[in-house]
């Protein structure tokens, strides 16, 4: 089995993908192609030079890597990917042997988080939202309707959004999913040192709060662009 979650950045993707690592029978790759997005679009982000002297940036080697062979005694591969690293990537055949699934989040979550990071150039392409839908256009042609999960599930009842989310995926749920150690990941890629440290301190999933951040109006502008495509993914949520 082959998972690979598409969200955007700050979407909790990264502690889904501490629950698949606890799990003894999976292994993870973190973002494959971010170094190939930030060499082929020459985009501006932290740590790029030493993203791009640590990771592969070159597509090929990425889908094949992605479609090896698993690690002795793993029969679950989740691969964590954001639909705007696809940049110049074709979105074809080797997708055929991936279950996809689609991670959502409410964009002004994602813009509070985000400018804590990276505060520049926030529009919903920095957010991922139409090359989300593009994605999920893509997969939907191709496969039918994907599976789409939202944090919110996930953070207001764990085992019971992971529960139903292995079941669609014909995988059997691990209580390992709930919980794992602190501390960063060999798996983590190098940029972790400026993105993870919350998920790097955590023990498991932060409880959800229900607030909505306030946001200044240039970021509200921001979301409500985002607004459309995240309405029309939610519509698909479980």
């Amino acid at each position: 089995m082959r998972i690979a979650m598409w969200s955007g950045p700050r979407n909790i993707s990264t502690a889904v993908m501490r629950a698949f690592e606890n799990r003894p029978d999976a292994q993870v790759i973190d973002e494959p192609f971010y170094a190939h997005w930030l060499k082929v679009s020459g985009a501006d982000h932290p740590m790029r030079d030493a993203v791009l002297a640590a990771h592969d940036s070159d597509q090929a080697r990425i889908i094949a890597a992605l479609l090896a062979p698993l690690a002795p005694g793993k029969s679950i591969f989740y691969q964590k990917h954001m639909p705007h690293h696809m940049t110049n990537v074709p979105l074809g055949a080797w997708m055929d042997h991936l279950r996809h699934v689609f991670l959502l989040r409410d964009p002004r979550r994602m813009l509070a988080s985000y400018v804590q990071k990276h505060p520049t150039n926030m529009s919903p392409e920095t957010l991922g939202f139409p090359q989300m839908q593009a994605v999920y256009d893509t997969v939907t042609e191709r496969y039918g309707p994907p599976i789409v999960l939202h944090t919110e599930s996930v953070l207001k009842d764990p085992r019971k959004a992971l529960s139903e989310l292995c079941g669609k995926l014909d995988i059997p749920f691990d209580d390992a999913m709930l919980a794992w150690p602190a501390g960063p990941r060999d798996s983590d890629g190098i940029w972790a040192a400026h993105w993870y440290d919350r998920v790097i301190a955590s023990t498991g999933f932060a409880p959800f709060d229900p607030a909505l951040p306030d946001l200044p109006p240039a970021l509200e502008a921001v979301a409500e662009a985002c607004q459309p495509f995240y309405d029309r993914l939610r519509t698909q949520a479980r």
